[in-house]
């Protein structure tokens, strides 16, 4: 655990300040700690040491700092940002984020999300959650694989779509020996 303070400009006149802010960076120093951006803010950070949260936007990174700062998030404001959340937990090893994150997608998995749930699960290697976004697939293929959104998924995750077919036809072969 590392105590640092943070700065983050919420917009070109307002800074908000986080005091004692508690919480793991693997492999950043303190000195690196002091500052931290987003990729999306218009101004450029005023020192040297400052360190870039790359795909977090604005309101994303307000509702990361806010579950860190108080440990809960709304429900509004979870559904609306656990990709992302998802991903930043993954990518500096917060495991309580994870973990919080994991049990929202499960708990949230429906047609209109599952392949985003599928992509989110594979890339943080939620491997039950991963399994389950791919049995949902699998039982719900008719109105998954013939949407608008799998068109841009199979594009994006050519190694997951092949997963989904080898899923769907482990299934029906299942099914034809019932």
């Amino acid at each position: 655990m590392i105590m640092f303070n943070v700065f983050y400009y919420l917009g070109h006149r307002h800074l908000v300040y986080f005091n004692s802010f508690i919480f793991y960076f693997r492999q950043l120093d303190r000195k690196s700690l002091a500052t931290c951006w987003t990729q999306t803010d218009n101004i450029a950070p005023p020192s040297d040491d400052a360190i870039t949260l790359p795909k977090l936007n604005h309101e994303e990174l307000e509702s990361f700092f806010e579950l860190l700062y108080s440990g809960d998030l709304t429900e509004e404001r979870m559904s609306k940002h656990v990709y992302s959340l998802s991903l930043a937990a993954d990518k500096y090893g917060i495991s309580y984020l994870q973990k919080l994150c994991e049990r929202h997608m499960h708990k949230s998995l429906s047609s209109s999300n599952a392949l985003d749930v599928l992509e989110v699960a594979d890339t943080c290697s939620f491997l039950m959650l991963k399994e389950k976004a791919l049995n949902y697939i699998v039982k719900n293929m008719q109105e998954i694989i013939f949407s608008a959104e799998y068109d841009t998924f199979a594009l994006k995750n050519p190694h997951l779509s092949v997963q989904i077919t080898r899923a769907s036809l482990m299934d029906a072969k299942r099914n034809c020996a019932d």
